[in-house]
């Protein structure tokens, strides 16, 4: 399937409006608890694997790199993830942020959804909320989005 075909399929997807949104002001940056959220479908191998319309998450240790990438579509290229985990979940780079005292620190915690999803209201409704719980009763911050 081409990106084309990817596009023609998604463009009715509607998309979530806001009348208003509230403004929070934010803690400086070198004093900011940053976290990863990803939608690579990572996951330990310890733990569950995402299987096909899995709406869940994963919780991402930053002690840990041996994650697993289990996104499945033909119009991804693992390769970059396989030479460097860094380009799907940068906790290195981060880290040197949190070293150079950029950042103020990197979360312990971390989550992966799989980002691959036609139908987002279980998301949106259930699991995104209770990641963003998650991350808030760590103090995070700022989180760090890389789509896949």
């Amino acid at each position: 399937m081409a990106d084309s075909d990817i596009k023609a399929m998604t463009a009715q997807i509607p998309g979530a409006e806001f009348e208003e949104t509230s403004f929070t002001t934010p803690v400086p940056l070198n004093e900011a608890t940053v976290a990863i959220v990803t939608s690579a479908a990572m996951h330990h191998p310890d733990d569950e694997d995402f299987t096909m319309l899995d709406v869940g998450y994963r919780i991402l240790e930053s002690s840990k790199h041996d994650y697993l990438l289990r996104h499945w579509s033909p119009n991804f290229d693992p390769v970059g993830f396989a030479l460097d985990i860094n380009t799907v979940f940068p906790i290195d780079r981060l880290q040197e942020l949190a070293d150079q005292n950029v950042i103020g620190k990197v979360a312990e915690q971390h989550l992966s959804y799989a980002g691959n999803q036609f139908d987002l209201s279980a998301i949106q409704l259930d699991s995104g909320p209770s990641g963003a719980q998650l991350l808030k009763d760590q103090s995070v911050d700022v989180v760090l989005l890389t789509p896949v």
